[in-house]
C-alpha cells in the first residue's frame, strides 16, 4: 500500500545570512564574517526536511514570476518536493528573509512576505485533492491568517491531523486553536498565547505552560526549548521531557523546522509522540550542525547513524 503524502502549506523564501561575532544592538554597526544565499522559507524548509527524510511530500505555496522565484521553486522540487501546487505569482517579490548569525549559532531574523502574502483560501480550494489526500498537513504563520483559518476548516472536514508552527507568534483565536492537532512552538512563542514564556524557561514551567496550551484547543503540544530539549503533552494525558541531544551548533537558523519535519515523518511511521519527539530531536540537532536552512536538513541515513552512535536521551516524565 502507497504511503500517504505529507503537505505542507507556507512559506518560500530567500535567505540572506550574515555571519558575525555576534548580533547587533540596535543602532550599532559592526564588521561580518561571511555572507551566503539559501533557499528558505518556514514551509519550504519543512517540505525539504520532510523529502530528505524520505517521506512523499508535496507543498502548496506561492512564488515570485522572477529569477529569484524560479530559483525557489527548482529548489523545492530538486530536493523532492511536489510542486504541483506551488504557483508563480508576477505580483510581488519572492518572499525574503535577512539573517544575522552570531559565533553561537543563535540568530535574528527579518521576514518579508512577498509573494507568501497572496496565498489565499481559494488557492487551498485549488490543492484540495492533495490536501484531503494527506495523512498529515504542515502549517506556520508566514502566509496570510486567514488561509491558515481556511486550511484548519478544510483539514477538519477531511479529518487530516494538522500541525501548526505559530511563527511569527501572535494571539491565536479559540477556532484555530481547537482545529490543532500538534501545537509545537517555541519559548519565545508562548508569550502571547500564554501571557509569560521567554528564553529559560524552567522545564516544571515549561509544562505549565503546555498544559495551559492544551487547555485552550490543540489535542497535543510540544514545547521546543532548544538546546536543553522539548516538553511533549499528548492527547492521551503523556507528559515527557526530551532532552536535547549535544552538538556542536553552527547555525540554528531552521532547527524548528527541521524538527517539525522530523516529528511529521516520525508520526506517519507509526512512532508514538514520545518516540517521534525523540526522532524530531535527532533530525533538529544535525540541522544546527551545518550553514544555511535547506542545506542543513539531514537525510534519514543521516539520522539512523547518529542515532546508532549517539545514545539517545533518557526520557523523563513530565
Amino acid at each position: 500500500m502507497a504511503r500517504k503524502h505529507i503537505v505542507v502549506v507556507g512559506s518560500v523564501n530567500l535567505d540572506f545570512v550574515c555571519s558575525a561575532p555576534r548580533i547587533p544592538s540596535p543602532g550599532e554597526t559592526i564588521p561580518g564574517a561571511t555572507f551566503q544565499t539559501f533557499n528558505g522559507g518556514k514551509g519550504a524548509n519543512q517540505a525539504v526536511a520532510v523529502a530528505k527524510l524520505g517521506h512523499p511530500v508535496a507543498m502548496v505555496a506561492k512564488v515570485s514570476n522572477d529569477e529569484f522565484g524560479n530559483r525557489l521553486h527548482k529548489g523545492l522540487k530538486d530536493a523532492g518536493v511536489g510542486v504541483r501546487a506551488v504557483t508563480h505569482c508576477s505580483r510581488v517579490s519572492c518572499g525574503v528573509a535577512i539573517i544575522t548569525t552570531d559565533s553561537r549559532g543563535d540568530n535574528s531574523i527579518v521576514v518579508v512576505p512577498g509573494a507568501n502574502g497572496e496565498l489565499r483560501p481559494r488557492d487551498l480550494e485549488n490543492a484540495s485533492a492533495i490536501i484531503r489526500s494527506a495523512g498529515i498537513i504542515l502549517t506556520q504563520l508566514e502566509i496570510p491568517f486567514e488561509t491558515v483559518e481556511a486550511l484548519a476548516r478544510l483539514a477538519g472536514r477531511s479529518a487530516v491531523p494538522l500541525m501548526l508552527d505559530p511563527a511569527p507568534a501572535r494571539k491565536l483565536p479559540p477556532s484555530l486553536l481547537r482545529a490543532v492537532t500538534f501545537l509545537t512552538l517555541n519559548e519565545t512563542e508562548t508569550r502571547l498565547p500564554c501571557g509569560a514564556g521567554g528564553n529559560g524557561l524552567s522545564r516544571t514551567l515549561a509544562m505549565q505552560l503546555a498544559r495551559s496550551l492544551q487547555s485552550a484547543g490543540p489535542r497535543n503540544v510540544i514545547l521546543k526549548l532548544g538546546d536543553r530539549g522539548a516538553c511533549v503533552l499528548g492527547g492521551d494525558g503523556e507528559k515527557v521531557f526530551v532532552p536535547a541531544f549535544k552538538v556542536k551548533a553552527v547555525d540554528s537558523t531552521a532547527a524548528g523546522d527541521a524538527f517539525n519535519g522530523g516529528l511529521a515523518v516520525a508520526l506517519m511511521q507509526g512512532k508514538d509522540l514520545r518516540e517521534a519527539a525523540v526522532y524530531a530531536s535527532a533530525v533538529a540537532a544535525l540541522s544546527v550542525t551545518k550553514m544555511g536552512a535547506q542545506p542543513s536538513m539531514p537525510g534519514r541515513h543521516e539520522v539512523r547513524k547518529f542515532l546508532r552512535h549517539n545514545p539517545l536521551p533518557p526520557n523523563r516524565k513530565g
